[in-house]
């Protein structure tokens, strides 16, 4: 695709693959709003785990992939079989991904950073 379009050899849009159809549940570093829209925007991703970290943690860096698993894990998304791709990226080149494979169903325990007030998500607000 990019040799196609930099030969000008025919019109084409970038490709953009659609990571929906090999991974289930995607957390990427929570770096602001703005990351998160983008990412949501350009790659179509539920992004709702990395809202609701950054609103009640905040940019914890990269160890913000956890907390938005720990929520996903709370929320009991996390099926047995499930992908999970947790991706972080900061200044310059740094850039970090890993994939897992649920190896079983989780049930909100209560070692979760999130079970007390798990119930009280996700919240509503501007996004911007």
């Amino acid at each position: 695709n990019y040799l196609i379009r930099k030969l000008h050899l025919a019109k084409s849009k970038p490709y953009i693959p659609d990571f929906r159809r090999a991974i289930d549940h995607f957390f990427p570093h929570v770096g602001g709003s703005v990351v998160i829209n983008e990412v949501e925007r350009t790659l179509k991703l539920d992004v709702e785990a990395p809202r609701m970290t950054l609103y009640r943690f905040g940019n914890l860096s990269s160890s913000t992939v956890w907390y938005e698993l720990a929520y996903a894990e709370a929320k009991r998304k996390i099926k047995k079989g499930d992908r999970v791709w947790q991706f972080a990226f900061g200044s310059g080149f740094k850039c970090s991904s890993v994939i897992w494979h649920a190896m079983k169903s989780v049930d909100g325990e209560k070692i979760n950073p999130w079970f007390d007030e798990i119930d009280d998500f996700p919240r509503k607000f501007n996004s911007g």
